[in-house]
């Protein structure tokens, strides 16, 4: 079996050259590929010419004397479910394909594409690692940073050349949101310049709490069908964009480009933005507040409180609802036989969640008329708030947007809607377990997932999942394949690729992971394939000599 290295200098940067061998027909004596993954297909539409070269390529890698000669399909079998051929979707059957989310800054603010040898290294290094292939976020605030329809897509043109030169495939999120004043932001992205004109001259177009406190993360979603921004409506915006990236990577879509996932809101989560950890306005586990304070959102409740023959029910949000720190107990509305279960109380939250289903409704909709027909999946990410789920209230579910409570199931309206446009339903927290939580917060994600996975079954929509925070340790990746077993994940998408992934153990479990995705939840040790400890496959630390793998070292490099 072929085992790869990263010495070489550029010859996985260029394009493929027509005198390279990749154009050449494999013999009966080249070797089969390395140990790593290589993508599947969609079944939506083959691969696309390049990607079909790049795979061949990886075929025709010369092997060392002391390896066997298999045959290219038995060999192939070997790459990404322990020899268990792929189903009629592209995924090894019974497995679970892995994604590795890139670095926030991959693209910078000026549209540059950032360490691009080093990236370009480490994506071969995930893909010897088994990875099916990688997410990025498509920042609005850098393709359209030059004014309103004027697009600068090149940083992700090259990247997109450079993952389909690694044999990956790519998750694209259409990021509408802000980069930074959250969980894991490590850069600072704001929304386009011109946008952000638009809310200096009027700051109702963005979520508003109780206080007056205005979030720049996202354009409120009480705009939505209003000519807010330079004459077009947010949603004919957003249209707008996906419809410009379709045409520029039209050859790459349901090849490469795997997956759309379409941002919402914050985080590009379909939520409200209730947990700001800018400047400190929210702490774990606070219950967060509601965020309907813009003119646009009073202008609907307003009108809903009217229509429900209860006018006085408009004025605004709840009272008693307490501030982002505070605890359900130390509310009227959150106690535990608060406001939120009374008449007012349920028309508030309806109103509330049902807005922002609305929202993911418009957005998924002009997503599945631009996109339908490539061959690219769609997919929404939901976030996974398990603190306070232990309560009644579910207090921090309910400023989010999400209405569920012991009483009420708020993940199957998601589900149903997501299911209407045919997009997959990504949640996170896939990683986390309840005993792992601080008692005082009445955590539960275990149960969480297991709520939102039986929403996703009952609307028959597929379920993909990601890690909530940055872990690299064995019970983490166990946690991730149990659920994943019992969930029938689509897919799982890694936070995220930086220095700590590539180092020593943390990169020899994530492998061992990855292995135990493809093979359907097994954890078994990683095979010593390379038996003359030459140290060139990938994720293995020599115990005897504590060095990296020449591909892991190098791919450290790119978060340096």
């Amino acid at each position: 079996m072929a085992l790869m290295t990263l010495r070489s200098t550029t010859s996985f940067l260029s394009p493929v050259d027509p005198n390279s061998k990749l154009l050449h027909k494999p013999g009966a004596d080249d070797a089969p590929p390395s140990c790593a993954s290589v993508p599947a297909p969609s079944h939506a539409a083959a691969p696309s010419r390049r990607l079909r070269l790049v795979r061949a390529g990886a075929a025709m890698a010369p092997a060392p004397a002391a390896m066997d000669h298999r045959a290219p399909r038995e060999a192939a079998e070997l790459l990404h479910a322990g020899g268990a051929g792929p189903d009629h979707g592209g995924r090894p059957r019974g497995g679970v394909p892995v994604y590795v989310m890139l670095p926030l800054d991959t693209v910078g603010p000026g549209g540059q594409l950032s360490r691009q040898r080093a990236v370009a290294a480490s994506l071969m290094a995930l893909r010897g690692a088994g990875v099916e292939g990688v997410m990025v976020d498509v920042w609005w605030g850098v393709v359209e940073r030059e004014g309103p329809g004027r697009y600068d897509w090149e940083a992700y043109a090259e990247l997109v050349r450079m993952v389909e030169r690694a044999g990956l495939r790519l998750q694209a999120v259409m990021s509408f949101h802000q980069c930074g004043g959250n969980v894991g932001d490590t850069c600072n992205i704001p929304l386009p310049p011109w946008v952000l004109e638009e809310m200096s001259s009027n700051p109702d177009i963005v979520y508003t709490d109780r206080s007056g406190r205005r979030n720049p993360e996202y354009i409120s979603l009480g705009c939505d069908t209003l000519p807010v921004l330079k004459g077009r409506t947010p949603i004919q915006v957003y249209a707008d964009y996906m419809r410009s990236f379709r045409d520029r990577f039209q050859d790459y879509l349901g090849n490469v480009i795997a997956e759309i996932q379409v941002g919402m809101g914050p985080c590009g989560e379909l939520r409200y933005p209730s947990y700001p950890e800018a400047n400190g306005t929210w702490r774990f586990p606070g219950i967060g507040e509601f965020q309907c304070y813009d003119k646009y959102m009073r202008a609907s409740l307003e009108a809903a409180a009217a229509a429900a023959g209860h006018k006085e029910w408009g004025s605004g949000g709840p009272h008693d609802a307490g501030e982002y720190k505070q605890m359900p107990e130390d509310t009227g509305f959150f106690r535990h036989d608060g406001t939120w279960s009374t008449e007012y109380g349920q028309f508030f939250l309806q109103w509330y969640s049902g807005m922002l289903l609305e929202h993911g409704d418009r957005v998924l909709a002009a997503a599945e008329a631009v996109f339908g027909g490539t061959g690219a999946t769609l997919s929404a990410k939901v976030a996974g708030i398990h603190w306070h789920y232990g309560t009644r209230s579910h207090a921090a579910e309910l400023t989010a947007g999400y209405y569920n409570t012991r009483h009420r199931d708020g993940y199957a309206p998601i589900a149903r809607m997501l299911a209407k446009r045919g997009a997959v339903l990504n949640f996170t927290c896939m990683e986390m377990r309840d005993e792992q939580q601080p008692g005082h917060a009445s955590c539960s994600p275990e149960q969480l997932v297991r709520q939102v996975k039986a929403a996703a079954a009952a609307a028959g929509v597929e379920l993909a999942g990601e890690n909530a925070l940055e872990r690299y340790d064995e019970a983490a990746f166990s946690q991730v394949v149990s659920t994943a077993r019992g969930a029938g994940l689509a897919a799982f998408t890694y936070l995220r690729m930086n220095k700590a992934l590539f180092d020593g153990d943390n990169w020899r479990e994530f492998v061992s992971f990855v292995r135990a995705m493809a093979d359907g939840g097994a954890r078994p040790a990683l095979p010593r394939c390379d038996t003359g400890h030459s140290d060139l496959y990938v994720g293995f630390l020599d115990a005897a000599k504590e060095r990296k793998a020449p591909e892991a070292e190098g791919a450290a490099a790119a978060v340096v």
